[in-house]
Parts: structure tokens; sequence; C-alpha cells
């Protein structure tokens, strides 16, 4: 299976380049606005990609902004479309919190996904089943009906490890989370197993923390940094009891950055870490 463009990152990447222009021309977003005839947040919402924005108002902002025709508006106009199909998560966005929906739409044009786990098993690497009783122990009020569609995303996602072409996949998953017993010994044994016969994909890399790391970077909870291709800068992801966070100023992607090194640092080489994660499996 071949992958698609992703609409979520499409509009992102258009957002950059209306937000460069405007930029260049030396405009601020109030000035855009009246010259448009709307109000300015309409204009900050389509430069931080948190809305789309129709061809004819792409085309009229063009034209005020004096891109005529050429490789360059024909460029813009094809992102817009694009960015106005819909992914297949698009489906599911009646149990999909926002911001996690804006995550696979992110993940799914990714040229490579770091991601580090404290306490569960990264989602990629989820079996149905764990990830069954991951969300049974959660805060928020699911049911069951809602559970098993959640349920279904995360194994559709989980295409991102064999579609070509395949992004780098690395993942770092704390010792701790390989012993919690979620779902039980007979799930947990399962999962680990899982997570063996993943780690023997040509673009997956697993490492483990191990206890023994003791205080480290990734203590403040678990976090993701997406790789595009097509884009200069990464975006961090930060999960939270509260909600989901996306990083996008240089200073927090430095630091993200970092402590990625660190953990890497940390983290047990990845021959250890599948006999580790092995060894694991047969005291469950």
């Amino acid at each position: 299976m071949s992958r698609e463009h992703s609409p979520t990152f499409r509009r992102r990447l258009l957002a950059r380049e209306l937000r460069k222009i405007r930029r260049d021309r030396q405009l601020t977003n109030a000035q855009v606005a009246e010259a448009m005839d709307v109000r300015q947040p309409w204009i900050s919402r389509i430069e931080t990609g948190a809305r789309g924005i129709q061809l004819k108002d792409l085309k009229r902002l063009l034209d005020f902004y004096e891109i005529g025709p050429g490789d360059y508006r024909d460029k813009l106009v094809d992102l817009a479309k694009e960015a106005r199909q819909r992914g297949w998560w698009h489906a599911y966005r009646d149990v999909l919190p926002p911001q996690y929906a804006e995550y696979i739409g992110l993940e799914a044009e990714a040229s490579e996904v770091l991601n580090f786990e404290p306490l569960s098993v990264p989602g990629l690497l989820q079996t149905a089943d764990y990830a069954r009783a991951m969300m049974s122990g959660t805060l928020t009020e699911m049911s069951e009906e809602e559970i098993e569609r959640r349920v279904e995303v995360r194994m559709a996602r989980q295409t991102l490890l064999t579609v070509t072409p395949s992004p780098r996949l690395w993942f770092i998953i704390d010792e701790a989370a390989l012993r919690r017993l979620v779902g039980g010994p007979s799930v947990m044994r399962t999962q680990l197993r899982h997570i063996l016969e993943r780690a023997r994909l040509p673009r997956v890399k697993v490492q483990v923390l191990p206890l023994a790391a003791g205080a480290h970077p990734g203590t403040a909870g678990s976090f993701a940094i997406i790789r595009f291709a097509e884009a200069s800068e990464p975006i961090p992801y930060i999960e939270t009891i509260a909600g989901d966070l996306y990083l996008e100023k240089p200073e927090e992607i430095r630091t993200c950055n970092l402590a990625w090194s660190y953990l890497t640092a940390k983290a047990i080489g990845p021959v250890e870490s599948l006999e580790l994660i092995s060894k694991v499996a047969e005291e469950c």
C-alpha cells in the first residue's frame, strides 16, 4: 500500500507559505484583514493551520499579495485543494478529540517519528487487547462502542509501519511501561512479543530506558517529535491528562530535541533492548 498526502499536513504547509508571504510584504494581520474585508482572527486561523481556506478566498488573497500566474501560485492552489480532502480518520471524528485527530493527520505524512513513552507501550506498537485495556482504564467515560472505535483507529494507524514509503519510526520505552501488567499477564505477554515482531521491520527502531537509568528528562511525560520531508522544522507533540499540545516555538523545539538526545544516550542499545523485552515477556 502506498502513502497518500495528508490533508492535515497540506493545510499546515499552506499556512506556513501564506504566513511567509505576508511577512515578506511587511503586512500585519490587521492590514490584510482590512483589505480582504474579513475579521482579523480569520487571517490568524488560516496562518496557523487552525482552519482551511476556500479556493475563491485563496485566489483573492493571492491577488492581493500580487502572486501572479505561475508554478508558485499553482502550488498553493494545489495545497488548498489537497487540504480540503478527508483523511481516513475523518470517519471517526465522533470519537476522536480534535488534537488527536490532528496528530494522526500529521503522523500520516511524517518522514520520521520519534516517540518516548514512560508509562505505556507506544500506540503504533500496541495490540488491540492492550489498547482496549488502556482505554478502559482512563478517566474519560467511554461506552464499549466508543472504545472499540478508538481501538479501530489505533490499529488503522499502524499501517504506517508497513506502508510505502515507510517513515522512520524510533521508539524509546521506559522499562516501567514494559513491566506494567496492563490487561493482565496474558495480554501483556502477547503485547511484549508483538513489540519484538514489529522491531524486526526495517524502518522501526526500539530502545528501552532501563530503570537503572534513574532520573532523566523524560520523567515529565511522554512526547513525540514529528519530522517531515517537506518542512524544515519538526513538530513536537505532548500528551497531558488535560489535553494535548503542539510545540512550534524554536526554543520549545530545541528543548524537545535536547531531551530526545539525552534519552537516546541513557537508553540501552537495540539488541540489548529486545533481549530485555523478551526476558520481561517470559516473566509475565
